[in-house]
């Protein structure tokens, strides 16, 4: 990939936005689109060109990006009425940043393929906070050439590339890591939940976990800065972290793989929602536990 190929962005929130301010200050020529006027304004005043819809952003880009919340919006960019597969070309290509099922990621591929147009599916690993200081990860699947198209992006993004396989492996990959941080999430709200309820001081408990076989980077990184100082404003919603690990549960289903654990703890973020913490942080879940076990939330 040449610098010169120009890059459609789809998807503006949290991760999108400064995924798509980084490639422009890598200097790549980017389009972007997305439903909020506000965010758009952002990337335009950052160096971005404004598509008016979807058709000018296909018509304006080589590679198309997509940074959106579910499987249906990815579906309606590819497949959808002035979509990448409608008004795309042979030779383009789409990466798609979002977290999905994983099927629908590798149907999507074979559906450009047919068409001459190639697909990439990298998931992201990390924070807002990363993605801020291009230091995202990215799980990559892709054809060997499409990866090799794709490095120049994903390095203006992120400081970790790994490329899991072909289309379709990426998606899977950050499927199985976000079971593995969502699960965590909720084990970390219980547990500082059991200590309030003994009466242990979260500071204490905190210094502990951190320092022991328990420790986890979601509760020694995050968790500070989130719903243990009394934030919940969304850094990743509660409801996208319940999508994420309901795929999950349904892969595992799939593919008669155990999910006692992924189940319990999907349940449990299904109740946080019930309680209308669904747009709050995912760390949320602590106010949910706390709620349940008629204690405080604790606080560091």
């Amino acid at each position: 990939m040449t610098a010169r190929e120009r890059i459609g962005f789809v998807g503006l929130g949290n991760m999108g936005a400064p995924m798509a301010t980084n490639l422009v200050r890598r200097g790549f020529p980017v389009t972007v689109l997305d439903r909020v006027t506000q965010r758009t304004a952002r990337l335009v005043a950052a160096g971005a060109a404004a598509a008016a819809d979807l058709p000018a952003l296909v018509a304006a880009s080589d590679i198309v990006v997509t940074m959106l919340p579910d499987t249906p919006d990815v579906e309606a960019v590819v497949l959808g009425p002035g979509g990448v597969l409608e008004r795309g070309c042979a030779g383009m290509l789409h990466l798609d940043m979002s977290t999905i099922a994983p099927a629908a990621s590798r149907a999507m591929a074979a559906r450009l393929a047919a068409a001459g147009i190639a697909f990439v599916d990298a998931g992201v690993g990390r924070s807002p906070a990363h993605a801020e200081r291009g230091e995202s990860l990215f799980m990559v699947g892709a054809a060997p050439d499409d990866m090799a198209r794709v490095r120049p992006l994903l390095e203006a993004m992120g400081d970790k590339i790994i490329h899991a396989g072909p289309p379709g492996t990426g998606i899977a990959l950050k499927i199985v890591n976000n079971y593995v941080a969502m699960c965590l999430c909720q084990l970390n709200a219980e547990a500082f939940v059991l200590g309030a309820g003994l009466g242990l001081p979260a500071r204490t408990l905190f210094e502990v976990v951190t320092s022991s076989l328990s420790s986890n980077d979601h509760l020694k990184l995050y968790w500070p800065t989130k719903a243990l100082k009394g934030d919940v404003a969304p850094g990743f919603a509660l409801d996208l972290a319940f999508k994420d690990l309901s795929i999950g549960v349904a892969a595992a289903e799939a593919t008669g793989s155990p999910h006692h654990v992924g189940t319990a703890a999907r349940d449990a973020m299904g109740r946080a929602r019930e309680r209308g913490l669904g747009a709050a942080d995912v760390t949320a879940v602590l106010l949910a536990a706390a709620a349940e076990a008629g204690v405080e939330p604790p606080r560091l």
